[in-house]
């Protein structure tokens, strides 16, 4: 599923930052070392230095798109009203492009093709807005968001939110937060011109 602002300006050759969000843009519920997605608009809190962070690379040219796997609904515990909501007020108060969702269960559930680590929702985005994923990147708090991000040919920051579980590959950066990870983005553009 795709939400998105009412019109979006592509340059000829886009560059994306690509995002995960609970972890990222807001705070993830941690339990038992796990994080867990906010239930409704009331529990979403954006982290923060998130709105100072997408508009330095809303200003450097980025197109900022969320892919986030929401399996909660696919697993019958959390209405997708529920995250349809959360996404409406995401995208009012912040600059995001465009939101890819996967609501897909899981856990061998489902086999489908955007459920990170498999880079389809990145890959979707693209086909469709014209991005070139190598000039791209993929920001996330979970081994899923830096495989998927390699997977779909993106350099990859890991914001570290100390979680119970391991990364299955190193990515390109780490990070503290997102204000962190766009300094990283906007030092390597500035770069590679």
């Amino acid at each position: 599923m795709t939400l998105s602002q009412n019109k979006i300006h592509v340059p000829a050759r886009a560059r994306a930052v690509f995002l995960d969000r609970d972890g990222v843009i807001n705070r993830a519920l941690k339990r038992d070392g796990k994080p867990y997605p906010p239930r409704n608009p009331g529990e979403f809190e954006i982290l923060p230095g998130v709105p100072a962070a997408l508009a330095k690379l809303k200003a450097a040219g980025f197109l900022l798109i969320v892919a986030t796997n929401q399996p909660d609904v696919g697993r019958g515990s959390l209405a997708r009203e529920a995250v349809e909501a959360i996404h409406r007020e995401m995208l009012r108060q912040l600059p995001i492009d465009r939101v890819e969702v996967c609501y897909h269960a899981g856990r061998g559930d489902s086999e489908c093709d955007c459920r990170k680590p498999k880079p389809g929702m990145l890959l979707r985005a693209a086909g469709e807005l014209g991005i070139d994923l190598a000039s791209s990147w993929m920001i996330g708090d979970r081994w899923r968001d830096v495989d998927c991000g390699r997977a779909a040919g993106c350099r990859t920051i890991f914001i570290d939110c100390d979680y119970a579980e391991e990364l299955r590959q190193q990515p390109d950066y780490r990070a503290r937060d997102l204000l962190e990870a766009a300094g990283m983005i906007l030092a390597a553009s500035a770069k590679t011109g």
